[in-house]
């Protein structure tokens, strides 16, 4: 009698979570090779691990500084990894796919859906195509600016690797850098914090790497069809309210410190206040010294980073519109109503559930990895806190903990990171048990809140 072996069927989210973490291992093998470090010797694998982790899931926390430690195998690799982690790896797949004229399966559309967090499959492979030509347009042209601009402070071809890593990382909301050859390991490019051509096109990367593929798409289209969608206009009002209010805020908070905004003239301080209010939607980039702001302002920032960028975009966090519809849900609550709305359309209750329900996850990853690092790290609880949302958030930004980190804190912080970029509910739909439908509902009870 012949056995026949199970045929074992993965669902898109485990898919994603599988896919990942393959790409994650690929990439920590090779900057472990002696050739990916500078030095020539081998990287030790818990420090490949992590930042093929943090490039992957475009984070930009890394344990050694990037434009010293790694050569320029190691850091072709990070930049692809960066690549292909913010456009996700399915995307990728969807253009090789398109280049050797293959038809894209069911199951491969139901994965891209869910790899874009949209509601259907419907004109996803035609969203994929705009996805990939609007970030090779968008790369292309930051590359080319970066590189005329910083051709005038260093050679010609370092200038143009510069200008290439930086538009790619940018524009993915990596936040990883190079400046640590020019200026100093960990420095990001607090040099260019009053330089109006480096400030100016990384805020647009950062933002337009942010909003999400389905707004830019909206965005470009809008000129022909003269509307936007609900989930455009709710991405860019909270976008900007956020940037705006977040500006504010770090300006009046940082003006009198000498150790940042104290020490630039107005125009700085307005660039550099801007700029901060604009990275903590995940990019990690900055051009002020995270640890020497005031604690107000450090907080500040981990309120921004939890939030994060807007869905199928390149950054992490709960997202712009899940923070928007818990605020939404309080409005109508404080006004004794019963629908959530934005621009005269009510949102579904299922809408506020999955809210609900993704910061709750959010909420207890932080604070559970909060409570282990504050157990195996002997430093600040601020310090700690702002890490770990910074790698929930894939944002990147540090106040210097990570390159301290012990190899648990190390391992925790790779694990968040990771949760992050894939995003709570996705990690947990592909843990779980396979959703049944059910047959029955039990009868409504009441209990007492608040």
């Amino acid at each position: 009698m012949k056995l026949q072996a199970k045929k074992i069927e993965l669902t898109p989210p485990q898919i994603l979570v599988l896919g990942f973490a393959a790409i994650i291992l690929l990439g920590a093998t090779l900057l472990t090779l002696p050739i990916a470090a500078s030095s020539g010797d081998g990287t030790p694998f818990l420090d490949a691990f992590f930042t093929a982790t943090s490039a992957t899931c475009v984070t930009g926390l890394v344990v050694v500084d990037t434009g010293q430690h790694w050569s320029l195998f190691g850091k072709i690799v990070i930049v692809l990894l960066i690549q292909v982690g913010g456009l996700g790896f399915m995307t990728m797949s969807t253009l090789f796919a398109f280049v050797l004229r293959k038809r894209i399966s069911l199951k491969e559309r139901l994965i891209l859906q869910e790899a874009m967090n949209q509601g259907s499959m419907e004109g996803i492979v035609r969203l994929i195509r705009k996805v990939i030509i609007y970030s090779l347009t968008i790369e292309l042209t930051a590359a080319v600016v970066f590189t005329l601009r910083w051709s005038m402070d260093m050679e010609p071809l370092q200038a143009l690797g510069f200008g290439l890593f930086h538009a790619i990382s940018f524009f993915n909301n990596a936040g990883f850098d190079l400046f640590g050859l020019v200026t100093g390991p960990f420095a990001s490019i607090t040099a260019y914090a009053d330089d109006y051509v480096i400030n100016i096109v990384s805020i647009c990367l950062i933002i337009l790497g942010g909003l999400g593929f389905v707004v830019l798409s909206d965005l470009l289209d809008y000129r022909r069809l003269r509307r936007l969608s609900l989930h455009s206009k709710v991405v860019l009002t909270a976008s900007g309210v956020l940037i705006a209010v977040g500006a504010v805020v770090i300006f009046i908070f940082e003006f009198t410190n000498a150790r940042t905004l104290g020490a630039l003239d107005w125009d700085g301080k307005l660039l550099a206040s801007i700029f901060q209010s604009v990275t903590p939607r995940t990019a990690g980039a900055n051009t002020l010294d995270i640890a020497a702001m005031r604690q107000a302002t450090q907080f500040f920032i981990i309120f921004l980073m939890f939030i994060g960028a807007s869905p199928g975009s390149t950054g992490g966090g709960i997202k712009t519109t899940t923070f928007t519809t818990l605020v939404g849900a309080i409005i109508a609550m404080v006004r004794g109503k019963e629908d959530i709305v934005f621009f005269h359309n009510r949102l579904g209750k299922d809408r506020l559930l999955k809210a609900i329900t993704i910061t709750m996850i959010a909420l207890f990853v932080v604070i559970f990895v909060t409570m282990v690092l504050s157990t195996t790290e002997d430093r600040h609880f601020l310090m700690i806190l702002f890490e770990v949302t910074s790698a929930f958030g894939t944002v990147g930004l540090s106040m210097g903990l990570t390159p301290m980190l012990s190899d648990v804190g190390k391992v925790m912080i790779a694990l968040t990171m990771f949760i992050g970029r894939l995003g709570p509910l996705t990690l947990a739909y592909a843990l779980g048990p396979k959703a049944e439908k059910e047959l029955y509902r039990y009868p409504e009870g009441k209990i007492t809140i608040g």
